[in-house]
C-alpha cells in the first residue's frame, strides 16, 4: 500500500471493537497505519485498544495504545496532551464515537438523550479545540468525523437520538470547516451505510422484530441497492483517502459511503 500518510500522527477516537473481529475504528486505525501513520489507537476499553495495536505490529505498522473516555472532557483533552507532549504534533484527528438507543423515543430518557449527545456531539468539539492548536502551529491538519446514513433518512427502525446527534455531527463538520479553512485544517464527515460490523449484532438485536442474527442481516443486505452491507475496510479506505493529501480540496462535506442507499426508496425487510 502506499505509504500516502508517512510520517503523520494520526489519532484514532474510538479504534477499539465492541466484540471481537474488525469494527469501524479498528479497521480505520489497521489502514492508516498500512499507509505509513504512526496511530495512537484510543478507546474506552483499553484491551481492545491494544488488541487494535497488536494487529498493527503483527504487520509492522507504528501504533500506541491509549485509553479514553469520550464523556469526560479531561480524558480527551489529557490524551491529546498527551500525544503533543510525546511526539509534539497531531496531523490526522479521527472520531469514531457512536452511542446510541434503538427503539421508541419515548424509551430515551433525558439522561439517555444527554449521554448520547456528549458522546456524538460534545466530544467532538472537546477533541477538535484540544487538538487545533498543534494543528494550527503546523499550518495544516484534518479532522473527520464517522457519521452515518441515519443521520441525513430513517433506515427503518426508530433511531431518534443517534441520529439527531450524527445530524449535528454532520453540520459540525461543516460549520469548523469554514472556519478551519484559512488554517489549512480540513474537516469532513462520513456517512457510513447499513455497515457489518461486530456492534450490530449487539445494538440492533431487538431493531428487527424477532429475526435471529442472520435474518437481520440478509434484510439489511437486501436493502442496499448494491445487494450486501458495506464493511468496515469500506469506511476504512475512505478515512485514508480524506486524510491524504489526494484529498486536499475537499473540505467541509461528506462522503457517502453507503451502496447506493441514500440515492434509493428504502427496500421491505420483511419476507
Amino acid at each position: 500500500m502506499s505509504q500516502e500518510l508517512a510520517n503523520r500522527i494520526a489519532l484514532v477516537i474510538g479504534a477499539g471493537s465492541i466484540a471481537e473481529g474488525i469494527g469501524i475504528g479498528r479497521a480505520i486505525a489497521i489502514c492508516m497505519a498500512h499507509a505509513g501513520a504512526h496511530v495512537i489507537a484510543a478507546d474506552a476499553d483499553p484491551a481492545s485498544a491494544a488488541d487494535t495495536v497488536r494487529l498493527i505490529h503483527d504487520e509492522g505498522g507504528k501504533a500506541e495504545a491509549r485509553t479514553v473516555d469520550v464523556l469526560k472532557d479531561s480524558s480527551v483533552t489529557d490524551l491529546i496532551g498527551d500525544i503533543e507532549e510525546r511526539h509534539g504534533r497531531l496531523d490526522i484527528l479521527h472520531c469514531n464515537v457512536g452511542l446510541g438507543k434503538s427503539g421508541p423515543s419515548q424509551n430515551t430518557s433525558p439522561a439517555d438523550w444527554r449521554r448520547i449527545s456528549d458522546a456524538n456531539l460534545t466530544s467532538l468539539h472537546v477533541a477538535a479545540q484540544a487538538a487545533l492548536p498543534m494543528m494550527r502551529a503546523q499550518g495544516r491538519g484534518v479532522i473527520t468525523v464517522t457519521s452515518s446514513i441515519a443521520s441525513i433518512r430513517h433506515v427503518g427502525y426508530p433511531h431518534l437520538a443517534y441520529s439527531a446527534t450524527k445530524a449535528g455531527a454532520n453540520q459540525f463538520a461543516r460549520a469548523l470547516a469554514v472556519e478551519l479553512a484559512p488554517e489549512g485544517i480540513r474537516v469532513n464527515a462520513i456517512i457510513a451505510g447499513l455497515i457489518d460490523t461486530p456492534r450490530i449484532g449487539i445494538t440492533l438485536a431487538k431493531s428487527y422484530g424477532d429475526k435471529t442474527e442472520a435474518q437481520m442481516r440478509e434484510a439489511r443486505a437486501r436493502q442496499c441497492p448494491l445487494g450486501r452491507m458495506g464493511s468496515a475496510w469500506d469506511i476504512a479506505e475512505a478515512a485514508v483517502f480524506l486524510a491524504s493529501d489526494r484529498a486536499g480540496y475537499i473540505t467541509g462535506t461528506e462522503l457517502v459511503v453507503d451502496g447506493g442507499l441514500s440515492a434509493s426508496i428504502r427496500q421491505a425487510v420483511d419476507g
